[in-house]
């Protein structure tokens, strides 16, 4: 009807979950995070980065990258989203010709695949461990259009988020690992000006683009990040709490996504 409003508040999810104790752990929990953030209304879910089979940081022990399990995996968290009529954007990793790329699939509300997105801006301490991908894309999941940038990318390289928002991406998801190391600083509140530069980059991740800005991390003690929404305006929406496990759940107002500085920006040669 002529005049009618439109709604436009969507539910999301990030999956601020612990580091899987195995790959088989790694389904089990998405698999199951998945049904609990439909249950809660969500119609997008967001794990952290290579969730499946765990990211491979220094000190863990993750078996040999193996395609078979992968697909295996993959299918798994599928049908859980097909049965929970969710848009899942599942951290993991892949191997391309032989060689192993941090990604994150995408998993349409009917179970079927939308497609990846590979991590294209490799920190240089991963550099023995994944290969750089080579491709951006955007996707859509019933009234929205999303982008993903993969850790160390989103922090560092201010255009992989400008490229999403450029594209009509209203939020961009963000999967990232980090975990305390040493006796670095242990944050109790987001954005903590005694804390890394890290939480002020979402920040303006959002409020350069005029976008959502959602980054999802494990649990863990001590984390030096967490989960967190941020506004278009660049101000925060939600957080999870430090260390704790669990879904951060929040509606974002895509009418106030608009891209509008991301769409001003004129490169310069």
């Amino acid at each position: 009807m002529e005049g009618a409003n439109v709604a436009t508040d969507f539910r999301i999810a990030l999956a601020n979950i612990r580091f899987p104790g195995s790959p088989t752990e790694s389904i089990e929990l998405a698999s199951g995070a998945v049904v609990e953030a439909s249950r809660a209304g969500a119609r997008i879910i967001c794990f952290p980065e290579c969730f499946v089979p765990g990211y491979r940081s220094v000190g863990r022990s993750i078996p040999t990258p193996n395609a078979e399990f992968l697909e295996t995996a993959w299918a798994a968290v599928a049908r859980a989203a097909s049965r929970s009529r969710i848009t899942v954007v599942l951290g993991t990793e892949r191997l391309v010709d032989g060689t192993l790329v941090a990604s994150s699939i995408v998993i349409n509300r009917d179970g079927s695949v939308a497609g990846f997105q590979d991590k294209v801006q490799v920190d240089p301490s991963e550099e023995g461990t994944y290969a750089p991908g080579t491709e951006r894309r955007v996707f859509r999941a019933d009234s929205t259009t999303f982008g993903v940038v993969i850790c160390h990318e989103g922090w560092r390289y201010p255009e992989t988020v400008r490229w999403a928002a450029r594209r009509g991406a209203q939020v961009v998801f963000h999967p990232q690992f980090h975990e305390a190391v040493g006796d670095s600083y242990r944050p109790k509140a987001f954005g903590d000006s005694a804390n890394t530069f890290h939480e002020k980059a979402l920040l303006c991740r959002a409020a350069e683009n005029t976008c959502y800005f959602a980054t999802a991390n494990y649990a863990s003690v001590g984390s030096p990040t967490t989960s967190a929404i941020v506004d278009p305006d660049g101000t925060l929406l939600a957080y999870q709490p430090y260390g704790q496990e669990g879904l951060l759940v929040a509606d974002i107002d895509l009418s106030r996504a608009t891209g509008l500085l991301a769409k001003r920006y004129k490169p310069i040669s």
